[in-house]
C-alpha cells in the first residue's frame, strides 16, 4: 500500500493551475448515458473515483477514453441498466447513474454505494424522487430495483438540500414528461455545472444556483463536448496548506465567486488574499490567529469538505477556536491523527474546540477519509521533522497527484510504494 512521506516546515511558493472538480466531472459523466453517441468532457481530473466512473460506464457498454485531462465517451452501445455491485461498493458517487439510466432505460438495477466512512450518508431522498417521478422502487435482498414505464413531471420538495439527490432528480426529470420543479435544491456550484452540461445536450433546466429548480422534460439529447469547472475544494486545500506553512502561493484556473466563505473564514484567521479575475494569490507570514465559531453548512456557507484542512490551520492559530460539523457525524476522524502530530483538539456535541501549538511534529498517521488525507498532509508539511501518511488511497480518489502538487510548490514529499522508499531511506540517514 502507498504512503506518503513528508519533510516539514518548509514554506510552499508558486504558481499552479486547479485541475477540473470531481464532484462535478462525476454527475457529469453519469448524465453522458442519456444521450447516445460521442462526448468530449475536458478539465477531467486521473482520480480513483474517476477512474472507478470509467469501468462502471465501460461495464454497462460504454466506450471510454482518458487522455490528457480529456475523456472521450461513446455512449452508443450502453446495453444494460445493471449497475455492477463490486464497483458500486467501491464509490458512493456511482448513485449518479441511477437517474441517468432511469431515464434511459425505464429501469435501474443498483446496491448500496460505497465511499468514505464520515457518517450516515442514506439514499432516502434520492428515491423518494424518483419515485414523485413515478418510478417503482422494489428492495430484494441487497439491490434495489427501479423501474418506470414513463416519468413524469412532479414537484419535489427535498426535506434537505442534498446534493447527490439534488442531482440525481435533475438527471431524471430531463426525460420526464411535463415540466418538474425541486424546491429547496442543494445550490453548489457542480450543480450549476450540471445544468450547463444537460443545457448543451439539449436540456431545458433554468434554476441551479437558487434554491428552486426547474425542468421541463424534452423527449431527445444529443452529444455535445463541455469543459469541467474547476475544484474549489481542491484550491481551498491549497491555500491553507500555504498559510499553515507561512508561505505565498498563486492559484490560476480558480473561480472565486465558489470560495467566498472559505476565504472569508481564513482572512478572519490572519490569513492574506488577494483575486485578480480567475487568479488568487495567498500567504501568511505569522502566526495565524484563532477563530471563534466556524460553522460547516450546505453552500453557499462554509463547506465540509474543508473543515478538517482548516483545523490543521487553527491547531498553530494562537488561541482557541471553535468548529461545528452539521453535515457529517463521522467527520472529526483526523482529530485524534492531529493529536499525534501535538495538536490540541477535544471534541463535544458535534463541534471541535481547538487550542493552537506552537507547533507540530512529524508522526505516522493514517488517511481516514479522503479530505482528513488531505488535512494531514498539510499538517506535515507544515510539522517539524518526518511524516508518514498512510492509507492514501483515500486521498487519491480527489486530488490528481497529490505529491505533485505539491512538490511542485517547493514542499519535500514522495510517494512510497513497497518496492520504493527513496526519501524515507535519506531522510533517516541524515
Amino acid at each position: 500500500m502507498d504512503k506518503l512521506v513528508i519533510e516539514g516546515g518548509k514554506p510552499l511558493s508558486g504558481t499552479i493551475r486547479i485541475h477540473g472538480a470531481k464532484n462535478a466531472a462525476l454527475p457529469i459523466l453519469a448524465a453522458s448515458v442519456m444521450a447516445e453517441g460521442t462526448h468530449v468532457i475536458e478539465n477531467v481530473p486521473d482520480l480513483l473515483d474517476i477512474q472507478t466512473m470509467l469501468n462502471i460506464l465501460e461495464r454497462i457498454g460504454c466506450k471510454t477514453e482518458h487522455r490528457l485531462q480529456t475523456v472521450t465517451l461513446d455512449t452508443s452501445d450502453v446495453h444494460t441498466a445493471h449497475i455492477p455491485e463490486d464497483l458500486m461498493g467501491q464509490m458512493r458517487s456511482s448513485i449518479f447513474l441511477m437517474g441517468p439510466l432511469l431515464a434511459r432505460f425505464g429501469e435501474v438495477q443498483i446496491y448500496q454505494p460505497g465511499g468514505c466512512a464520515i457518517g450516515e450518508r442514506k439514499i432516502d431522498l434520492h428515491l423518494k424522487g424518483l419515485e414523485a417521478l413515478g418510478a417503482e422502487i422494489v428492495e430484494e435482498e441487497n439491490r434495489l430495483i427501479c423501474k418506470a414505464a414513463q416519468l413524469t413531471g412532479a414537484d419535489i420538495v427535498l426535506d434537505f438540500p442534498s446534493v447527490g439527490a439534488t442531482e440525481n432528480i435533475m438527471m431524471a426529470a430531463v426525460k420526464a414528461e411535463g415540466i418538474t420543479t425541486i424546491t429547496n435544491a442543494a445550490r453548489e456550484p457542480e450543480i450549476q455545472d450540471l445544468q450547463h452540461f444537460l443545457n448543451s445536450m439539449g436540456a431545458k433546466i433554468i434554476g441551479a444556483g437558487t434554491d428552486t429548480i426547474t425542468i421541463e422534460g424534452v423527449s431527445e439529447l444529443t452529444p455535445c463536448v463541455y469543459s469541467v469547472i474547476p475544484d474549489r475544494i481542491v484550491a481551498g486545500t491549497l491555500m491553507v496548506a500555504a498559510a499553515a506553512t507561512r508561505g505565498s502561493i498563486t492559484l490560476q484556473n480558480v473561480n472565486p465567486g465558489h470560495l467566498t466563505s472559505a476565504m472569508h473564514v481564513l482572512k478572519r484567521a490572519g490569513v492574506q488574499i488577494a483575486v485578480d479575475g480567475d487568479i488568487i494569490t495567498v500567504g501568511c507570514h505569522t502566526r495565524p490567529k484563532p477563530v471563534e465559531r466556524i460553522v460547516t453548512s450546505p453552500y453557499p456557507a462554509f463547506p465540509t469538505d474543508l473543515q478538517s484542512q482548516v483545523m490543521v490551520l487553527l491547531c498553530l492559530a494562537d488561541g482557541v477556536s471553535i468548529m461545528k460539523e452539521t453535515i457529517f457525524e463521522g467527520r472529526f476522524k483526523h482529530v485524534d491523527e492531529l493529536s499525534r502530530m501535538g495538536a490540541d483538539i477535544s471534541v463535544d456535541m458535534g463541534s471541535a474546540f481547538i487550542r493552537g501549538v506552537p507547533r507540530l511534529y512529524g508522526a505516522t498517521v493514517e488517511a481516514t477519509d479522503l479530505r482528513a488525507g488531505a488535512a494531514l498532509v498539510i499538517a506535515g508539511l507544515a510539522a517539524t521533522g518526518i511524516t508518514v501518511v498512510e492509507q492514501i488511497h483515500h486521498i487519491d480518489r480527489g486530488y490528481d497527484r497529490i505529491e505533485q502538487i505539491f512538490q511542485h510548490l517547493g514542499a519535500t514529499i514522495e510517494r512510497r510504494s513497497p518496492a520504493s522508499q527513496p526519501l524515507l531511506r535519506r531522510l533517516n540517514n541524515q
